[in-house]
C-alpha cells in the first residue's frame, strides 16, 4: 500500500496568534448587521406566506411569533431558516401558514411590530425550514482598536479571505452558561435524566456534537491538516455541497489535495450521530478515538437519534467577499463602554459572506480579542474557548441540525 506524506503546515490563518489586539463588538445594533441569503425565491403561490423582515433588538423566535400573531395565524405553523442575533440589525425571512382567501398585506400594515420592519411578502408552496439558506452577509464594525495593531490585523484578515479559517463552533453553541455539553453528556451517560422537552433535547445534543467537532478540529489544527485532505477523509465539494471519500491510495489522493489547496473542496469533521457517515484511514481513527474517549461505545448514540441523527461539517470555513474599511464614529456617544475599551482607539468595518453554519465571531476571533459590548460581562478569548460568556446566537442552524422553531 502506498502512503501519502503529511501535508505542509497550514497557512497562517490556521490559528490565532497568542497576543491579539482588543476590539469592541456590538457597541450598538448598527455595528452588527446581518443579511440572510435565501436558498430560493418564493413561487408566488401556495398557502404559506414568506415574510422578509428587518429586526432590531428582538430574537428570531420572538419576531416570528409576533408576525404570525399579526396575521392571525398559529405561531406553531411558522418557520424560518436560521437564528439571528438580538443585539444587531438583521434581515431574514419567515414563513407563516395562511389560507389563500386571506390577504396578508393589510394585516401586516395595521400591525404594531416594534423593532420589526416588513420588507416584502410573497406566497410559497411549502414552509420555510431550518437550513433553507445559502449563507449570511455580515457588515461588522469593530471599535477601540489600538492604531498600531491595525496594519497587522488587516493583513491577517486578508489572509483569511484567501485561505479560510478553521470552522469552529463559537460559544453561542454551548448555551448561555457554557454548560450544555456537560449536561448533555450526563444525560447520555445515564447519570441524569434528560429534559422532557424535545426542543431542549435537540439543543443539548447539538451542543455536545459541537464540542466533539471542535475537539477533532483542534487536533487537526495541531498537526496542520485542517485545511487539506487526508487519505480516507470525507471531503465536501464547495460548489455542490456533495460529499465524497478521498481514497486511501492512488493518484486520486494527490488530485484531492490539489483541489483542497484551491479551496474547491474541504475535509469534513463529525457531527456524531447514528446516521453520520464515517471517514476511513487516519481521519476515521481520530474521530473514533475522540468519541470513544467521551462515551465508550459509540453505539450509545443510537438511542438519541431523535435529538440528532448526525451529519458532516467542513473543517474549513470559506470567507467570501472580505473587505475592510474605516468606521465612522459611534452614533451613540452616551452608550456605556465595556471594561477595557475606554480611551483612544480606531474602528474598522469588516464585510464578508459566510456559508450557512458559519459564525462571524469565529472569523473575527482569529484576529482580535473580542469584547462584546452587549454581553453582561466582557466576552474574551477565541470563539469556543471555555469560560467565554456566550452572546445570542448569530445562526444556530447547522447542516442537518435542528433549530428551535417558534
Amino acid at each position: 500500500m502506498t502512503t501519502t506524506a503529511p501535508p505542509a503546515a497550514a497557512p497562517a490563518a490556521a490559528g490565532p496568534p497568542g497576543d491579539l489586539p482588543t476590539a469592541v463588538l456590538r457597541s450598538s445594533p448598527a455595528d452588527f448587521v446581518v443579511e440572510e441569503l435565501p436558498a430560493y425565491a418564493p413561487s408566488g403561490r401556495g398557502e404559506h406566506v414568506f415574510v422578509t423582515f428587518r429586526k432590531t433588538g428582538r430574537t428570531t423566535p420572538d419576531a416570528v411569533r409576533a408576525i404570525a400573531l399579526a396575521l392571525g395565524a398559529d405561531p406553531g405553523s411558522a418557520g424560518f431558516a436560521g437564528m439571528k442575533d438580538r443585539h444587531a440589525i438583521t434581515t431574514q425571512t419567515a414563513s407563516v401558514q395562511l389560507p389563500l382567501a386571506r390577504d396578508p398585506a393589510p394585516l401586516l400594515e395595521r400591525a404594531e411590530l416594534p423593532g420589526i420592519e416588513i420588507l416584502s411578502i410573497a406566497r410559497h408552496d411549502h414552509k420555510l425550514k431550518p437550513g433553507h439558506l445559502v449563507g449570511n452577509r455580515f457588515r461588522i464594525t469593530l471599535r477601540g482598536i489600538a492604531p498600531a495593531a491595525l496594519p497587522l490585523a488587516e493583513r491577517r484578515l486578508a489572509d483569511m479571505g484567501r485561505a479560510g479559517v478553521p470552522n469552529a463552533f463559537g460559544p453561542q453553541r454551548f448555551g448561555r452558561n457554557g454548560d450544555n455539553p456537560e449536561r448533555a453528556l450526563a444525560w447520555i451517560a445515564g447519570r441524569e435524566r434528560g429534559p422532557r422537552d424535545r426542543r431542549e433535547q435537540r439543543l443539548l445534543f447539538s451542543a455536545l456534537q459541537s464540542l466533539w467537532f471542535n475537539e477533532v478540529l483542534a487536533r487537526r489544527e495541531a498537526d496542520g491538516t485542517w485545511s487539506t485532505v487526508l487519505p480516507g477523509d470525507l471531503a465536501k465539494k464547495r460548489d455542490t455541497g456533495g460529499l465524497f471519500l478521498v481514497p486511501l491510495e492512488g493518484p486520486e489522493v494527490a488530485d484531492a489535495e490539489a483541489r483542497a489547496a484551491a479551496l474547491s473542496i474541504s475535509a469534513t469533521g463529525p457531527m456524531f450521530g447514528r446516521k453520520m457517515r464515517w471517514p476511513e484511514g487516519a481521519p476515521g481513527a481520530l474521530e473514533r478515538e475522540v468519541l470513544t474517549a467521551a462515551i465508550g461505545d459509540p453505539r450509545k448514540l443510537d438511542a438519541f437519534a431523535h435529538a440528532g441523527e448526525g451529519t458532516r461539517r467542513p473543517l474549513r470555513l470559506e470567507v467570501d467577499g472580505l473587505a475592510v474599511s474605516a468606521a465612522e464614529e459611534a452614533a451613540s456617544a452616551g452608550a456605556p463602554e465595556p471594561a477595557g475599551a475606554r480611551g483612544a482607539g480606531q474602528g474598522i468595518v469588516v464585510s464578508f459572506v459566510l456559508p450557512k453554519g458559519g459564525y462571524a465571531t469565529t472569523v473575527l476571533g482569529r484576529v482580535f480579542r473580542l469584547v462584546d459590548a452587549s454581553a453582561p460581562q466582557p466576552s474574551v478569548g477565541r470563539p469556543g474557548a471555555a469560560g467565554a460568556p456566550a452572546p445570542e446566537e448569530e445562526d444556530a442552524v447547522e447542516e442537518g441540525q435542528p433549530s428551535a422553531e417558534p
